[in-house]
């Protein structure tokens, strides 16, 4: 179980042995942690109809993520009339890198509060496709 617990005291004289007991549970609490999320994972692998609603939304999530990476890079295309963001269609998983200097990345946080780790690396699955216009935008504005 997750959760908080609180204790209220009979008097001030019980309260010691209340917080001791209290310390006492928090200790195995964080000694021998909780194996639920483990124990989810494994229901939801052994059941076969569980694990088929798994995959499901996980090729949900793949495919939505491709179709980001799709409507980028037609974005930059579209905007640039070039085809040299392309190469974000080939990338896999959930980040990207454009190819941002260190100068550029940091004109699209402070220019256009868009953010990302120095390497120009960002994350598809925190796009959606009403910021993928805006994005694509930003990359040209900043002359990457």
């Amino acid at each position: 179980l997750t959760g908080a617990l609180g204790a209220i005291a009979p008097d001030a004289g019980s309260k010691p042995l209340v917080q001791s007991t209290l310390a006492y549970h928090n200790r195995q609490n964080f000694s021998f942690p909780p194996d639920h999320g483990a124990r989810v994972v494994q229901m939801i692998l052994d059941a076969p109809d569980l694990r088929a609603d798994w995959q499901a939304e996980l090729e949900d999530v793949r495919g939505g993520m491709l179709g980001l990476r799709e409507q980028l890079a037609s974005e930059l295309r579209m905007r640039s009339n070039s085809e040299r963001f392309d190469f974000i269609t080939r990338h896999r998983g959930m980040f990207s890198r454009i190819g941002a200097g260190p100068e550029q990345v940091l004109e699209l946080r402070e220019s256009h509060g868009i953010y990302m780790v120095g390497d120009s690396r960002i994350n598809v699955a925190g796009l959606n496709s009403a910021t993928v216009p805006v994005l694509a935008q930003a990359i040209l504005d900043v002359g990457i």
